[in-house]
């Protein structure tokens, strides 16, 4: 994979960044389980030097066991476990993402009041239109009040269940 100079040496530079590249990775892999490195056919060598530094604290030992990591990685077919981990990530982004939209149409909801409601209801119209009103009032009361957030969590969890936000 590295690329080689006009005079057969091989191009240093890029060497590095593919260290680089592959000490990145190292770091993302110390998340997975081993059951998962395992289904993604890992060498047993690389998950028993992943499974020795995932307890370590960050050190000088621990950066050490990563080197040795990406010494075991070096030269190994790792594109399923890329694959794996960038869908793992884009999946954590859209749950993110789906959270963020959750919470804006809850801020909406004690903010706007039945116009909010209405626009909601609009949306899904399978949702239980009096129990959504009578959450919306306990979190705008309790809001009001300064009251710790028990039922802005209830109305959050609730608009997670009942409403498909997909039309909204």
């Amino acid at each position: 994979m590295t690329r080689v100079d006009g005079d057969g040496r091989p191009n240093k530079s890029a060497r590095k960044r593919e260290i680089a590249a592959l000490h990145g990775l190292a770091e993302r892999m110390l998340a997975l389980t081993d059951g998962e490195l395992e289904r993604l056919g890992v060498d047993a060598a690389l998950r028993d030097a992943l499974a020795m530094a995932r307890p370590m604290r960050p050190s000088g030992a621990r950066q050490r066991q990563v080197k040795h990591c990406v010494k075991l990685m070096d030269g190994e077919d790792l594109a399923a476990v890329i694959t794996y981990l960038d869908d793992h990530r884009s999946r954590r982004h859209a749950e993110s993402q789906a959270l963020h939209r959750l919470e804006r149409w809850r801020e909406r909801l004690l903010a706007g009041g039945d116009t909010a409601l209405g626009e909601l209801l609009a949306c899904s119209p399978g949702v239980d239109r009096q129990r959504l009103r009578q959450l919306c009032r306990d979190a705008r009361r309790e809001h009001d009040s300064g009251r710790p957030a028990g039922a802005k969590r209830k109305l959050l969890r609730f608009l997670r269940d009942a409403v498909d936000l997909d039309n909204c």
